[in-house]
């Protein structure tokens, strides 16, 4: 099977100034591809142009013909002023009946909250409705902008659990923008380190070696993206402490 999208060459210039040079990318099917970088690094804009929000200014995009996307934006503002019910917000962009809904909620652990007001939830919460508004239309790409964004470890590390269920039992692509470096998604099957132009690419563990990310991220990047690649090897506690380690990696301090 022909990969899910693939981005050929792709840049993106504004005027004269350079945001992509260069870049090729790919997500198949069941893989999980993480996108990292600095501020600045064009991460955002590679996801706009995978979804087509944005035209490449040279390179080309090619997605597979049965295509279906589930995006979750890294910001999304919401009215203050209007009421806004969990159940609105998840039908404003899709058309879905009342249990497809409750399916999407209960896949992210917040079925209870359907009837609830956007305006009453938590970061983690409101990050979770979102996630289950990606889910809707049962997608077969998952684009994810900062999923785990106002989520502590314990909320990231069950946030990517979700994500990898959703894979498992789906068969979708995920493609991943992740702003925490720490915490690199156990199942990430490919990290792309991106600075205008994709620097290194690879297996997680490979990358965190990778003399130009070391550049990019100093060593403490290196050893937390590294450590966090080892998520099957423990348990966590809601509270992210963990509480179950095989021995093998006793020598890891989390934190």
């Amino acid at each position: 099977m022909a990969a899910l999208i693939s981005l050929n060459g792709v840049g993106l210039s504004h005027g004269a100034k350079h945001i992509l040079n260069h870049v090729d990318l790919a997500v198949d099917e069941r893989e999980i591809v993480t996108l990292i970088g600095p501020n600045g690094a064009g991460k955002s804009s590679l996801v706009k142009i995978a979804l087509g929000l944005e035209k490449p200014s040279q390179g080309q995009v090619t997605r597979r013909a049965d295509l279906r996307i589930g995006y979750l934006p890294q910001r999304f503002a919401i009215d203050a002023a209007l009421p806004m019910s969990v159940r609105r917000i998840l039908t404003l962009t899709a058309k879905a009946d009342d249990a497809m809904l409750r399916e999407a909620l209960r896949e992210v652990g917040v079925e209870n909250l359907i009837d609830a007001s956007v305006h009453n939830l938590s970061g983690g919460e409101l990050q979770r409705v979102m996630l289950a508004r990606a889910l809707i239309r049962r997608p077969n790409l998952l684009v994810l902008d900062e999923p785990t964004q106002n989520m502590d470890i314990g909320g990231s590390v069950e946030c990517y659990q979700i994500i990898q269920r959703v894979r498992d039992r789906t068969n979708c692509g995920v493609l991943l923008v992740s702003h925490d470096l720490s915490i690199v998604m156990a199942a990430t099957t490919r990290v792309y380190c991106l600075n205008g132009h994709v620097c290194c690419s690879g297996h997680p563990d490979d990358v965190s070696r990778d003399p130009e990310f070391l550049r990019m991220f100093g060593p403490t990047g290196a050893g937390t993206l590294a450590v966090y690649t080892h998520h099957h090897d423990h348990e966590h506690a809601p509270d992210g402490h963990v509480v179950h380690e095989h021995q093998h990696h006793h020598g890891h301090h989390h934190g």
